[in-house]
């Protein structure tokens, strides 16, 4: 199958979201230009990731002399709820962001998981992008909508199961069995 390449230059939304409850969440990164949505299937490390990556970049650039703004204007923060219809386009398995200087603008590039390669060949796979025939969305964002996004990134992360206070791992509502508690359930 031919690869297809989504590119979104500034679009009217960029977002991340989750479906179901906390626990069995499916996170998605969705991007919305007019009536053309794509929404994609992320992991919620590689969305953690993503946000603290952007937020580390563009503190850098700001440092550098870019201008970029400190933190993000209640004006582009974006709360409202991923946008329907909810069709999976691929599920990620790479991501990339790229500063653009001469537009002065963040790249945000995501690809998808290799059907073919899986843990670390699917990682040596993308890296050889001449036979790399994976489908991408790749999402030109302003500094402010970047760190916009990375703010509603870091929310949607943190609203999940709070961690138990012995071994970090997140609790189920029924507790679980805890390695820092010898096995008892908190």
């Amino acid at each position: 199958m031919a690869r297809r390449v989504y590119n979104f230059e500034n679009p009217d939304r960029f977002v991340a979201g989750t479906v179901g409850q906390p626990g069995s969440r499916t996170f998605y990164l969705q991007a919305r230009d007019g009536s053309r949505i794509v929404s994609v299937v992320v992991e919620k490390v590689q969305l953690a990731l993503l946000a603290e990556r952007l937020t580390q970049l563009l503190t850098e650039v700001r440092e550098r002399g870019a201008n970029v703004p400190a933190e993000a204007a209640l004006a582009d923060l974006d709360s409202a709820p991923l946008d329907e219809p909810l069709n999976e386009t691929f599920r990620v398995g790479t991501m990339a962001i790229v500063w653009d200087g001469d537009e002065e603008s963040i790249v945000v590039e995501a690809r998808a998981l290799s059907e073919d390669a899986e843990g670390d060949e699917a990682a040596e796979a993308a890296d050889d992008e001449a036979d790399d025939d994976s489908d991408v969305v790749r999402v030109q964002l302003a500094p402010n909508k970047a760190l916009a996004f990375a703010q509603r990134a870091l929310d949607v992360v943190a609203a999940g199961r709070p961690p138990c206070p012995f071994c970090g791992q997140p609790l189920s509502p029924e507790g679980h069995i805890c390695a820092r508690r010898n096995g008892f359930m908190h």
